[in-house]
């Protein structure tokens, strides 16, 4: 597999994304000399490691925005054969000790300030090997964006830090949930309870719903 270099300029990204869009997931994977895994259900990260690896995203594990050089994150988007957005979109870890002071110095606003989104077939008719790359988004956060998903963040940080993070469910936040991430029941975190007390329960991640994302698409569709 050929290791690329990390593009240069936002221009620079979206020529390599107008480079694959159009390409099947088997003929994106032949390029890097991957083979495409017969199912997703145990490799659930192959297709963003994929798409990473042929664009040039350096960031790796780190705690940083995929192309770190151009402050740029990239998200899939799967689609369904109607075209709507399947599944809502991990963004992050939940910090259930060291809370940011405020949204706009969070790690989650950082991540979703500019991203480079890219819609991909995931429709189960398809096989893996069939799945169509579709054309990339490069956006910023609105105004209104930002406003929804810092009242939806202050919620569930209020939660968090009151000790009451047994309280949140999906129900809570307009564009953005908080649900349990964990390979299983035994992979526990420390936090704090409503009296202060250490206790232990499970790491939270940040999803964006699929209202989100949906706006995302009909934002670029209308332009």
């Amino acid at each position: 597999m050929d290791h690329i270099s990390p593009p240069k300029s936002p221009h620079e990204l979206l020529e390599r994304t107008h480079s694959i869009a159009g390409l099947t997931l088997a003929e994106l994977a032949h390029r890097q000399q991957q083979t495409v895994p017969t199912n997703l259900l145990h490799a659930k990260g192959w297709v963003g490691q994929l798409i990473e690896q042929s664009l040039g995203a350096s960031a790796g594990s780190r705690a940083e925005p995929d192309f770190v050089e151009l402050g740029i994150e990239l998200k899939t988007i799967p689609l369904n054969a109607s075209g709507q957005p399947k599944e809502t979109t991990y963004v992050c870890t939940v910090p259930l000790n060291e809370v940011a002071t405020s949204w706009e110095n969070s790690w989650i606003r950082q991540k979703l300030n500019r991203v480079l989104w890219l819609p991909i077939e995931a429709d189960p008719d398809l096989s893996v090997s069939e799945r169509r790359i579709g054309s990339a988004i490069l956006a910023e956060l609105t105004p209104q964006q930002d406003h929804l998903l810092k009242q939806d963040w202050l919620e569930h940080m209020e939660l968090i830090t009151t000790g009451r993070i047994n309280e949140i469910s999906a129900h809570h936040g307009a564009y953005l949930q908080v649900r349990p991430k964990a390979a299983n029941n035994k992979a526990l975190r420390n936090t704090t309870d409503e009296e202060g007390q250490s206790v232990q329960t499970l790491p939270r991640g940040f999803y964006l719903r699929t209202n989100f994302t949906i706006e995302i698409l009909k934002q670029q569709y209308a332009l």
